[in-house]
């Protein structure tokens, strides 16, 4: 599988990351599953929160082998904005992951300038965040939302090292100033900031009551349209995709992710084109 560099943190990012937001309603069993089969394709990076249910607790029970630590690039998460919330739940974090340190640290769904300014400002987040990285626990500082027109100012206001934001073909189909993503990548390109893509085979809000997949959208759910729309994110200027949250799609996507050849401009433009008839997960603002 195609590496990228993440930025300034430099890490050869594999083109798609472990998301272990699929770990949210799942058994030790299928999580060692997921996590064997990640590494038989050689996926070297992996995404995880303490809100994503007992993803933390499922990983930490493979990563205490230093043989497999050893082997990624481990992000965690806070939606934390204070220094002591934040110092508090990194070293939760950490404890429960069963290892010493994180290659990088998130602030999570950070989107507005309230969260923001709270994170940075005197006793925010931010304070452990630097404290914990004095003390070896934290190598890079990174920021994760929804909306990367918003994002791109934050990456102005502080030098984080990654940001994490949606991209996808649907939403790219209905411009608005929320998902201006051209921008941010712009000046992440700039700053040599890592980027890194969520939601990459979103095909639009559920419409029905009974979700068929444990994603909060609904997905693509072919190969065919899975690689569209996959190639279409990874064809942008960015490092790397997340893995959804749904462990039965993770097949087909990296086997999408194996065969990737950066699409055309005008194959770019067709998988657009017929994604304006699909309803975006994220309303215009």
């Amino acid at each position: 599988m195609e590496k990228r560099r993440l930025g300034k943190t430099g890490h050869l990012s594999t083109i798609v990351i472990f998301g272990a937001a699929a770990f949210w309603l799942v058994t030790q069993a299928e999580a060692d599953a997921a996590m064997e089969l990640a590494a038989a394709h050689g996926i070297n990076h992996i995404d995880v929160s303490p809100t994503y249910g007992q993803a933390e607790v499922h990983l930490g029970r493979w990563l205490k082998d230093n043989a497999h630590r050893e082997s990624v690039f481990l992000g965690c998460k806070t939606m934390k904005r204070d220094k002591t919330e934040a110092g508090k739940e990194l070293k939760q974090s950490l404890k429960t992951l069963k290892t010493d340190y994180f290659d990088l640290y998130q602030f999570h769904g950070v989107d507005d300038m309230d969260a923001l300014n709270k994170i940075l400002g005197r006793d925010g987040a931010l304070t452990a965040v630097l404290e914990a990285k004095r003390q070896g626990l934290v190598r890079y500082i990174g920021i994760t939302g929804h909306k990367p027109g918003f994002l791109a100012e934050a990456l102005k206001q502080y030098d984080f090292d990654t940001v994490m934001f949606p991209l996808n073909r649907v939403e790219a189909a209905h411009p608005s100033q929320a998902n201006e993503y051209k921008n941010l990548l712009k000046i992440a390109k700039q700053k040599d900031v890592g980027t890194m893509a969520l939601k990459a085979v979103t095909k639009s809000p559920w419409d029905r009551q009974m979700h068929m997949y444990k994603t909060w959208y609904e997905p693509f759910d072919t190969q065919e349209e899975i690689n569209k729309s996959l190639w279409w994110t990874l064809s942008q200027d960015i490092t790397t995709a997340a893995l959804p949250g749904d462990l039965r799609l993770w097949p087909m996507i990296i086997d999408a992710a194996e065969r990737f050849k950066k699409m055309s401009a005008e194959e770019q433009n067709e998988a657009m084109d017929e994604a304006k008839k699909l309803e975006p997960l994220f309303p215009k603002e």
